[in-house]
Formats: C-alpha cells, structure tokens, sequence
C-alpha cells in the first residue's frame, strides 16, 4: 500500500505543473460561465468517477485472469490520478464545457497472452469489464437516487449529481462498445467471432486485428461523419440506448 500511495504521489508531482493548468482553466471558465458553473462542475466529476471505475475494471479483470501488469503499475485503483491521461482530461473538460469532444483516461497495459482462456478471449473479457462495470454503477446509482428521491428536503444538487452519474456512465458504456477500434466493443466482437470454429472465423479475426493500427483514424471518421452530414450516426448508436437505459433505469 506504501509503495502504491508513492506512485500515485510521483505521477502527481510529475503532472503537477499539468493539473494546475487545467486548474486555471476551470477557475476562469467558472467566472465566464457563471449560469452553468453547477452544471460544468457536477459533469466533469461524474465523468471523472466513470472513467475510473472503466480503468480500474480493466485493470482488475486483468489481474483476474492472470496478467498482473496493470497492478504493478498501480492500475487497480479508483484514485483518479493514477487513471487521468493529460491530453485526454483536457479533452474531458472542453467536452463538459462544450457539448462536443472526447475524453479518455490511461490506456490500461495488458498483456493479452498472459491471460487466461487466451489472448483473444482474454482480452475481450477484460475490454468488456469497462462497460459492464459503467452499466453495474449506473445501475446501483440509479437505484440509490430512486430510494432517496422519495424523500422530502433531499437537496436538488444531490439528485443532479446522481442524474448526471447514471447517464455519463450509461454513454461511456455504449460508446466503448461500439465494434470500432480501438474501443473496447472491437475487442469484444474479436473474441465473439474467435469461439467459431472454421476457416473463415480465422482469417475474418485476422483481418479484425489488422485494422487496429488505424483504429484511431476510424474512429475520428465516425465522428466527423456524425457531425458533417448530420445523420446522427452516434445519437442512433450511443444515445438511444444510453438514453432509453437511463430511463428504464430511473423509472422516467
């Protein structure tokens, strides 16, 4: 436990400079923003809590099936710091802001072939741990708020940080699993497609993977492709079902 808080504490001192930036900037945005600033805070710490627990549940499952690298790196923990990528919060904090972007936390280092039941396999269980783990909390939260909800003098702030905690987790969950590399549905539907037993399974896995060297590229096209033709091919595949579980989930 020692040895984990001092990671933690060097990642921080190396990032210092780095987070007081990002500081600043939240600091001049609350006093431009001053109608929303409730808002801005509540989403950006609800990101924040699902983008760690996504990390951790990678790192843990990963320990879980036999590869123990995220652990040494001190990957199997829900302290923010030792999940939040520079680049990546900064991305987290205009998307709050704006409506419009995309945050991501630490790539988690897993070695697939260290991994029980396969690397292929293996990995899939561990990509889908991060969604699943999304959905698990969205759930527990939900229910939480529906039991505190029915109470009289709950402060509104509180059933909004709620809110806002079961739906980013609920779009973080159907967002990575969409089947585009290098999110974590690709490696889902890798797994899925390598328990089938013929030739053409192989090679359509080998393929699969293949693409992972432009996953980045594919999936900035989604993107682009969402907002220049304004088809809403991520409204149809993320926030429908994100949305329509937040309401099954919180009795709307």
């Amino acid at each position: 436990m020692e040895t984990l808080r001092k990671i933690n504490l060097g990642r921080f001192g190396r990032d210092k400079g780095f987070w007081i930036f990002v500081l600043l900037i939240l600091v001049a945005l609350v006093f431009l923003q001053t109608g929303s600033v409730v808002r801005i805070l509540v989403m950006l710490v609800a990101l924040v809590a699902a983008i760690t627990v996504h990390e951790c549940s990678h790192a843990w499952a990963a320990k879980m099936l036999g590869d123990h690298t995220a652990a040494v790196a001190g990957r199997v923990t829900l302290n923010p710091l030792a999940h939040l990528d520079p680049f990546g919060s900064v991305m987290m904090l205009i998307t709050t802001i704006t409506g419009f972007g995309l945050g991501w936390g630490k790539p988690v280092p897993v070695a697939p072939y260290r991994l029980r039941y396969g690397p292929r396999v293996g990995n899939g269980i561990v990509s889908l741990a991060g969604p699943a783990s999304n959905i698990l909390l969205a759930a527990l939260v939900a229910l939480v708020s529906r039991l505190i909800g029915a109470w009289s003098g709950v402060p509104v702030i509180v059933l909004l940080v709620l809110e806002y905690l079961v739906l980013l987790n609920l779009v973080i969950a159907c967002f990575n699993l969409l089947p585009v590399p290098p999110l974590d549905g690709y490696a889902v539907l890798i797994a899925l497609f390598s328990l089938v037993r013929s030739r053409w399974a192989n090679d359509l896995v080998g393929g699969m993977e293949g693409l992972y060297r432009y996953g980045w590229m594919l999936l900035f096209g989604v993107i682009l492709i969402t907002q220049l033709t304004g088809f809403g091919l991520l409204d149809r595949l993320v926030g429908a079902p994100a949305y329509g579980l937040f309401g099954l989930l919180m009795g709307y």
